[in-house]
């Protein structure tokens, strides 16, 4: 039927009233602490940590392509303008109440935490910057080369950042980075909330890098704003994951994306594999990424075959886990406003026809892991809000486990590349 164009608007501002309600206010509390952790079979959260981490205020490193603006104060923050010029630096966060780091473990992995432990952005300090791209060339016989003080303040950036990151690697345990990429409507104190969190029930093994592009405008064009920002900042990512893959000591990376940060982390990770195919490097391990994790992926499954199957990024890449509910309500309002014929962050077994799955079985590495139920209304943010699927994430990420209760990930086989959290995981079905 025709739809007038004032019903149309009506449409779409329904659909956007849904995806902004998917993204937070910076007002948070510290996620529930993760099923892995509690229990009889629980597992150690914060084993052999160094003293110099075991802090209720710690610092995150941070690369961003957004603006930089003042409050009121006259402090530093990153709004929604988009920057062509990438900058790096370290984001200061404090669980509050603060309290001795025995208490602060302690309540961390209560169910019903008392006091609540809530997330503060205290200060954010930026170290260096990059100059604008596309950066300065002059042609020299012929050929496009960068120009002489262009390339000198890239090599100074650089070199920054590579100190920078040297620094964490000496004191963390692990010598990993994880590298996270947010979704839709978050503003950058969401993000580094976020990121801080996972950092924390990961044990603080790793390296946490947040990657926080341009999103955050609000409002009913909010969504179509990101979606351009996101497009905006794939060349900044690409760099940003290269150079963080060869800074001297880091041995794997893990990619860790959501909602629409899933399309700009993939497109960005297909570009990268494009420009290294060509390359003396073609046949090895592509940057030393052990994980691509799309939580909640606001994709086009019709795209996402292409992308990944087709393409074989698989094979320059470690394993690749989607994350999905059928409940996500954000993403089905996405389904509604591209009419795509699927989104990756909804589907399931049933959804995917024989054909396809054979194709998708062949992708190795691939392993698509469905969340029976989320706590939330919207069910979207359930990576680090289900205390079932972020036990997941940390098996995942931490202890390096395969999906399978041979494996010591006790997820439910629904048939090839298809698994399913229950509620309880990864403690459902024990005897205790």
């Amino acid at each position: 039927p025709n739809v007038s164009g004032e019903m149309k608007r009506l449409i779409f501002c329904l659909v956007a009233s849904v995806l902004l309600l998917s993204a937070c206010s910076s007002q948070r509390a510290l996620m529930p602490a993760p099923n892995v952790y509690l229990g009889e079979n629980a597992k150690d959260l914060f084993t052999g940590l160094p003293e110099s981490l075991r802090s209720s205020d710690f610092e995150l490193f941070y690369v961003t392509d957004r603006m930089p603006e003042k409050d009121e104060n006259g402090d530093l923050l990153y709004g929604y303008g988009r920057s062509p010029s990438l900058a790096f630096g370290t984001a200061r966060i404090a669980l509050e109440p603060e309290m001795p780091w025995s208490e602060l473990e302690r309540v961390s992995l209560m169910e019903k935490r008392d006091p609540e432990l809530t997330l503060k952005l205290v200060r954010v300090e930026e170290v260096g910057r990059y100059p604008e791209t596309p950066f300065s060339v002059i042609r020299v016989d012929g050929k496009l080369q960068l120009e002489s003080s262009t390339a000198q303040r890239i090599a100074e950036a650089s070199e920054l950042a590579e100190a920078t990151l040297e620094k964490r690697l000496a004191e963390s345990p692990k010598k990993e980075v994880v590298l996270f990429v947010h979704g839709f409507n978050n503003d950058f104190e969401y993000a580094a909330g976020t990121a801080a969190e996972l950092w924390h029930f990961l044990g603080r093994e790793h390296i946490m890098v947040l990657y926080t592009w341009p999103a955050g405008r609000g409002g009913a064009r909010g969504y179509t704003y990101d979606r351009e920002s996101g497009e905006f900042t794939v060349y900044h990512l690409k760099r940003t994951i290269e150079r963080i893959a060869t800074t001297p000591g880091v041995e794997k990376i893990h990619l860790v994306a959501h909602s629409r940060g899933t399309d700009v982390l993939s497109t960005a990770l297909r570009e990268l594999v494009f420009e290294y195919r060509g390359t003396e490097r073609a046949h090895e391990p592509l940057l030393n990424i052990e994980n691509l994790i799309l939580a909640a992926p606001d994709l086009d499954l019709q795209v996402t075959l292409q992308r990944l199957a087709s393409d074989h990024l698989n094979e320059d890449i470690g394993d690749v886990v989607f994350y999905t509910f059928s409940g996500d309500k954000a993403i089905g309002a996405s389904a509604k406003l591209f009419s795509s014929e699927r989104r990756m962050g909804r589907i399931n077994v049933n959804d995917v026809a024989d054909h396809r799955k054979g194709v998708l079985a062949a992708v190795e590495g691939l392993a698509f892991i469905d969340l029976e139920e989320a706590e939330d209304s919207i069910g979207h943010g359930y990576f680090h809000n289900s205390p079932e699927a972020s036990s997941d994430l940390i098996m995942t990420i931490r202890y390096g486990l395969k999906p399978g209760k041979e494996n010591g990930r006790p997820l439910t086989p629904l048939g090839m590349v298809f698994w399913q959290i229950e509620e309880g995981y990864p403690h459902a079905g024990d005897d205790n």
